[in-house]
């Protein structure tokens, strides 16, 4: 595939009816954000986060690049499964309520989406997404913990710690983080539920700069990662039922940075993942100005006033200088047709690779799909290349793991 960038987001669709792009499905070719936000919530489907008709059907009643129909609409639908949930739950009917719990939480998730920080639905329907999740965690075996891990005075990170269904005593554990605009609730269906799967228990995390720990604490985001990373770690270190020499940090988006960082400078991790690759952010922040799709929403998490405070903070995210300090087997994955671009990741793979680290890059073709950008487009995919390389690393037998001889 030739290198260019020409995929890039706001690049201009001639064909401007729904169709299959190489990233995947793009709905309003016209309102290019709203599309990636579809498709990324269309994805999720096929890992329990919603149904596909339900997607189209709120898509259909959108009126097309208007916010306020998206959270509407979206509203309904997770409304809809949250009270099917209880009402399930209240049968007795537990699998429907999961089920209906977790397609409500992914729903919520994208209903808060385009909401500004300061719009009052945005903290209850964030609220809603959480109970959603929550729900569904109690019902799971074993079940899964809302967890609130020491990080400023008074001011917790919030998380999930949900075990691998298999009596293995000490599990290894991965710690997962989103990037720009994903958080907790989301995970699941980019890397909890393949790392369960695998025999990997997983702490799914909000940082700073994300999730509950950005809306409940104002705590923006920083660039020594490492130091929430850390402190996950201590966490982890009090349980009973961790394999402390086997843990792990995935970062996807904007998180790969954070997790290359934490890999990096957390001599504590067995294992690195950047479900999308970064060397510099200035290099991709420094341009963008105050039209950008995301503009708002990079400004809360970056704790800036503007879009030239955001590329100022990101002088400080950079991987030169930092990647010689990398021990731990390292992990790219990328989107080979990536609508944010796909140089990044080569050459954050280029200069690991000449610092010495030990760094695989999987770049994933559209024949495969999953080539867009975290691999929106087929998320099952994304946790079945990450975890089965991580399961390699830490040298599980998944064979004897499902026969139970393990």
């Amino acid at each position: 595939m030739a290198d260019t960038e020409a995929k890039l987001i706001d690049a201009a669709i001639t064909d401007t009816a729904p169709h299959y792009e190489p990233y995947g499905w793009h709905h309003w070719p016209e309102f290019p954000w709203p599309s990636y936000q579809f498709r990324r919530a269309l994805g999720e489907t096929q890992e329990g986060g919603g149904s596909v008709s339900e997607s189209f059907l709120a898509a259909s009643r959108m009126i097309p690049g208007d916010y306020d129909s998206w959270h509407r609409e979206w509203m309904v639908v997770a409304d809809n499964n949250f009270r099917r949930g209880e009402e399930a739950e209240a049968k007795g009917h537990i699998q429907t309520a999961m089920n209906c719990y977790l397609r409500a939480a992914d729903m919520y998730r994208s209903a808060e989406f385009w909401l500004e920080p300061t719009d009052p639905r945005r903290m209850p329907t964030f609220e809603q997404a959480e109970l959603s999740t929550r729900r569904f965690l109690e019902h799971m075996v074993p079940k899964g913990e809302f967890v609130e891990v020491p990080y400023e005075a008074g001011k917790p990170m919030y998380g999930y710690f949900i075990r691998a269904p298999f009596d293995t005593g000490k599990q290894p554990v991965l710690i997962s983080f989103g990037g720009l605009d994903s958080y907790k609730d989301e995970l699941w269906f980019m890397t909890g539920r393949g790392a369960l799967q695998r025999g990997i228990s997983v702490l799914l995390m909000d940082g700073p700069g994300q999730g509950a720990t950005l809306r409940r604490h104002g705590l923006p985001n920083r660039f020594d990662y490492e130091v929430p990373v850390g402190c996950c770690i201590d966490w982890l270190a009090t349980r009973d039922d961790v394999d402390m020499s086997r843990i792990a940090v995935s970062g996807s988006s904007l998180g790969g940075y954070y997790a290359a960082r934490a890999g990096a400078m957390e001599p504590r991790l067995a294992a690195a993942i950047s479900h999308g690759g970064v060397l510099s952010l200035y290099e991709r922040y420094k341009d963008r100005g105050e039209d950008h799709g995301l503009a708002s929403h990079m400004k809360w998490v970056f704790g800036a006033d503007s879009m030239k405070g955001v590329a100022e903070k990101t002088r400080h995210f950079d991987m030169r200088g930092v990647f010689e300090n990398m021990k731990c087997p390292y992990l790219i994955l990328h989107g080979g047709h990536d609508v944010l671009g796909v140089e990044a990741a080569r050459q954050g793979y280029a200069y690991a690779k000449e610092a010495g680290v030990d760094v695989t890059l999987m770049l994933v073709d559209a024949d495969m799909t999953g080539a867009e950008h975290c691999q929106h487009d087929n998320p099952t995919l994304g946790q079945e290349l990450m975890i089965d390389w991580l399961a390699d690393i830490f040298g599980i037998d998944q064979r004897a793991l499902l026969a139970g001889k393990v």
